[in-house]
C-alpha cells in the first residue's frame, strides 16, 4: 500500500436514526473505538488511535505510517503472513531504533471493539485484543487482559467476519485485482469476503477428522481380523488365566490358614521355651549357690592342706636334726668303745 493512498477499512455502521425511532435510543455505537500502537515498526511510542462516529479514511503524507497502521490491524487480528505485512520475521514488527532511540525489545498492538450489541460471541460489552511480539521470535495474544491462544483469536474472529481472511482491511489494488480475476477465482475471493470461511475450515476440520475415524475403523478392522483366528487359543489362555487366579486364591487361603496354625504352634512352643527357660534359670541358681558353697569348701580345705603341709615340713626338719643328731652321737659312741 503506498504511503499517499488512505488506508481502506470496512465501512463503519449507519450511525443515523431509523425513520420514526428515537435518535436517543436507535443510534448505533461504531463497532471500532480504539487502536493502541507501542513499539510496532515506527510507532515507537505509545500511540492511540480513537475512531468517532463517521470516520472513512486516515490521510497524511509519505512516510507518516498510515501503511503502519492498517498492517497493525492485519497483525493483531492474528495474521501470520509476513510477506502481507511487508516484513520478513517477527523482528520486523518490533521498532527497529533510530538515531535518537535505541531499538525496542517488544511490539504491542491492542485494538478495542463495541460489543453491546454481541456482534461479537463473548460476554462483554467492550472487547480488547492485544498481540505482543518479541525479538525471541515468541508471540502472545491476550483477550481482555487474559491470555489466550492463537486458536482462540482465530475462532472469535472468524465467528464474527473478522477473520484474517475475511477481507475486513481491503489493501491497495486488491479491487483492481478482483475485478481481473478468473470467475472460480473470484467467487474464492467472494465466499472468503462473504465470512464462510470458518464453516469451510470447520467442514474441512470435521472430514479430516472422518478421514482419520475412517483410518482408525480400517485399523481396527485389520487388528480384529489378526485376532480372529487367535480367539481359540486366546479363550483357552483366558480360562487357563482364570483358573490360576482361582487356584491362586485357594493357595492364599490355604497359606493364610497354615501361616495361622504355624503362628499359633510357634506361640505355644515360645511359651513352652519361656517357662523352660526360667525353669532352667532357677537350677542354673541353685547351682550357682552350690558351686559358690563348693569353692567356699574347697578355700578351706587348700587352707587346711597348707597347714598340714606347713606342718608336714615342720615334722621333716626334726626328723632330719634327729638324724644328725644320732649320727653324732653314734660317732662318739664308736670313739668310745674302741
Amino acid at each position: 500500500m503506498s504511503e499517499t493512498q488512505p488506508t481502506r477499512t470496512r465501512p463503519q455502521p449507519n450511525t443515523a436514526p431509523r425513520e420514526g425511532a428515537s435518535p436517543s435510543t436507535e443510534v448505533i455505537t461504531p463497532r471500532l473505538l480504539r487502536l493502541e500502537l507501542h513499539g510496532y515498526k515506527s510507532f515507537a511510542n505509545r500511540t492511540e488511535f480513537v475512531f468517532p462516529t463517521g470516520i472513512t479514511a486516515i490521510v497524511g503524507p509519505n512516510g507518516s505510517g498510515k501503511s503502519n497502521i492498517a498492517d497493525a490491524l492485519r497483525w493483531v487480528l492474528g495474521e501470520q503472513s509476513y510477506t502481507l505485512l511487508r516484513g520478513k520475521r517477527t523482528e520486523d514488527m518490533i521498532f527497529s531504533g533510530s538515531e535518537q532511540r535505541p531499538r525496542m525489545g517488544m511490539a504491542s498492538v491492542s485494538v478495542t471493539f463495541d460489543n453491546r450489541d454481541g456482534w461479537l460471541p463473548v460476554d462483554y460489552a467492550t472487547v480488547a485484543l492485544t498481540r505482543r511480539a518479541y525479538r525471541s521470535g515468541e508471540n502472545e495474544y491476550f483477550l481482555n487482559g487474559t491470555r489466550v491462544r492463537l486458536r482462540d483469536i482465530q475462532d472469535l474472529l472468524a465467528a464474527s467476519g473478522l477473520l484474517k481472511r475475511s477481507y475486513a482491511i481491503i489493501g491497495q489494488g486488491l479491487v483492481d485485482q478482483a475485478l481481473s480475476l478468473r470467475p472460480e477465482e473470484r467467487r474464492v475471493l467472494i465466499e472468503e469476503a462473504a465470512g464462510i470461511t470458518a464453516y469451510q475450515r470447520k467442514r474441512d476440520q470435521a472430514l479430516t477428522r472422518l478421514a482419520e475415524v475412517e483410518a482408525n475403523l480400517v485399523r481396527v478392522q485389520d487388528i480384529v481380523a489378526e485376532i480372529a483366528p487367535r480367539l481359540k487359543r486366546l479363550r483357552q489362555q483366558v480360562e487357563k488365566v482364570q483358573q490360576h487366579r482361582l487356584l491362586e486364591e485357594e493357595l492364599r487361603r490355604l497359606l493364610l490358614t497354615w501361616y495361622g496354625y504355624r503362628w499359633h504352634q510357634a506361640v505355644a512352643d515360645l511359651e513352652k521355651a519361656r517357662t523352660a527357660r526360667e525353669a532352667h534359670e532357677a537350677a542354673l541358681a541353685e547351682q550357682r549357690q552350690a558351686l559358690q558353697a563348693l569353692e567356699q569348701r574347697l578355700q578351706a580345705v587348700e587352707e587346711e592342706q597348707e597347714r598340714l603341709r606347713a606342718a608336714n615340713e615342720a615334722r621333716h626338719r626334726h626328723i632330719a636334726a634327729l638324724h644328725r643328731e644320732a649320727e653324732t652321737l653314734l660317732r662318739e659312741e664308736a670313739v668310745i668303745v674302741e
